[in-house]
């Protein structure tokens, strides 16, 4: 199984010294020191100026941000963190949720933290939490946009993640995008 979020993290934390020369700790007066705040600047100018790689300079400027504290240290808070603006949309995610976990058995739900993964050997299905809607993306490869799947606007999945169906209420998981699903969960897992 590919490592999570959390692993690469800590494996980051554990061996910072060994793989960029400083530790975490050494890293945040540095980055500090930079004058950036955003997360490209800070990122981009890790890997332009200290030749961090992008898995590394992403990490750092994740922990950086998160006030030299793990991001991806506990997924509940991951997904609690999902609702923070928009709490009453968790009764429509946990049901959503749970319609996609039992209909694809081997799936695994992964917090992360601007989005919910579901995955199986590929991520097939993402969602993001609006404050009035789900967005349910998924890897529907050239279909073309219709009147129930349109082009996504989710943030955080892979580019693959090309469509989305906005759910608003259970009646929407109905015979058809249970196909849409396994038509994105097929698409992941050919062989």
């Amino acid at each position: 199984m590919a490592k999570t979020s959390g692993e690469f993290e800590q494996e980051f934390i554990q061996t910072a010294k060994e793989k960029t020369g400083k530790t975490l700790e050494q890293w945040l007066p540095v980055v500090k020191a930079s004058g950036f705040s955003k997360t490209m600047e800070i990122t981009n100018w890790l890997k332009a100026e200290h030749k961090l790689n992008h898995l590394q300079a992403t990490l750092l400027t994740g922990l950086y941000l998160n006030n030299g504290k793990p991001v991806y240290q506990n997924e509940n808070t991951l997904l609690d963190n999902q609702f923070v603006k928009c709490d009453d949309m968790r009764p429509l995610y946990e049901a959503l949720s749970e319609k996609i976990l039992s209909s694809f058995p081997d799936t695994q739900l992964i917090p992360k933290k601007t989005y919910l993964s579901y995955t199986a050997t590929k991520e097939f299905a993402a969602i993001n939490i609006k404050p009035k809607e789900i967005r349910l993306g998924m890897d529907l490869g050239d279909m073309p946009f219709n009147d129930i799947v349109q082009k996504t606007k989710l943030s955080g999945p892979m580019p693959r993640i090309s469509h989305m169906v906005v759910v608003t209420d259970m009646k929407q998981f109905d015979k058809k995008l249970i196909e849409y699903l396994q038509l994105s969960y097929n698409r992941c897992h050919k062989k």
